[in-house]
């Protein structure tokens, strides 16, 4: 067995985590890789580093990102396509995606070595653009959303999408959220968007703030071809891919698909997702019901 660990925020909650996973796997005789900044925190010298997704062993058998949501979409940046079962142990906030708490850790990671646990497979959005933008090129993958959004003006943007070249809708909006299953509770969500469950292969177009308030999202199935052109009275508008900001220029042509492999979950065999959307969003905790 060999594993990896990142985490983002090397706080004290974060650094106790992984070192007791280092510990655990070392007694067990795997290989273990820590994320080079991360090692610095970590006093063993059995370990190994990686700083990108070309360090990382290819053979790695899980994962580990430690930390909240935001250090999830991170280690995308490392695994990408690998399909590298990928397993989040939250000690941040809110932690949808890293649903595994501290206090869970201990029976989770006896279930890891005995083979005991689900594995589920989330989409994946990949981006290209016409002409050519240089820093969206060299990791154009994104797990929970791809957004288009207004730069240094209050005007909004009109944003021309079409699915597989079908004229949809011109959007007079401040902006436009593509999100995946995983993403539909994050951006999309708070800008009016539905819940979508991780197995439904669909994706949703939500804008933000439409001028027109009949302008409602638009569930798509994952197979499609979106194309998007953004329009404006500045130079250039946002784009972003999940935590990643990008400045492009007006008139830029954007082709959104499903990445060619999905980045792949481990899970425990007690919490599913209608668990974490109670815990997480505090379903059923008005005591009037």
């Amino acid at each position: 067995m060999k594993v990896a660990l990142y985490s983002l925020v090397h706080d004290e909650a974060s650094i106790k985590i992984v070192t007791e996973i280092v510990a655990f796997f070392a007694i067990k005789g795997a290989g273990i890789q820590v994320e080079k900044e991360l090692l610095r925190n970590i006093s063993n010298t059995a370990v190994t580093s990686f700083s990108s997704h070309e360090d990382l062993d290819p053979k790695t058998t899980i994962f580990f990102a430690v930390g909240g949501d935001g250090t999830v979409l991170r280690a995308l940046h490392y695994i990408r396509e690998s399909k590298i079962p990928l397993i989040g142990i939250n000690t941040g906030r809110l932690g949808f995606l890293a649903p595994i708490q501290p206090d869970e850790m201990e029976a989770m990671l006896d279930d890891i070595v005995t083979n005991n646990y689900l594995t589920e497979e989330r989409t994946i959005l990949e981006i290209n653009t016409t002409p050519a933008v240089a820093e969206l090129s060299e990791f154009p993958l994104a797990l929970n959303e791809i957004s288009f959004s207004r730069e240094n003006t209050t005007s909004m943007v009109t944003i021309n999408t079409q699915v597989n070249d079908a004229f949809v809708n011109v959007y007079w909006a401040d902006g436009l959220v593509v999100a995946t299953p995983t993403g539909s509770t994050g951006y999309s969500l708070s800008s009016g968007g539905p819940i979508i469950a991780p197995e439904a292969k669909s994706l949703v177009l939500t804008p933000i703030a439409p001028h027109n308030l009949n302008v409602r999202p638009l569930v798509v199935a994952d197979n499609v071809e979106i194309k998007i052109h953004v329009e404006g009275r500045g130079d250039s508008h946002l784009i972003s891919l999940d935590t990643r900001l990008f400045s492009v220029p007006m008139n830029t042509t954007v082709i959104i698909k499903k990445a060619k492999n999905p980045i792949v979950f481990i899970k425990s065999n007690t919490n599913g997702f209608f668990d974490t959307l109670r815990n997480k969003l505090l379903w059923g905790q008005d005591r009037r019901n």
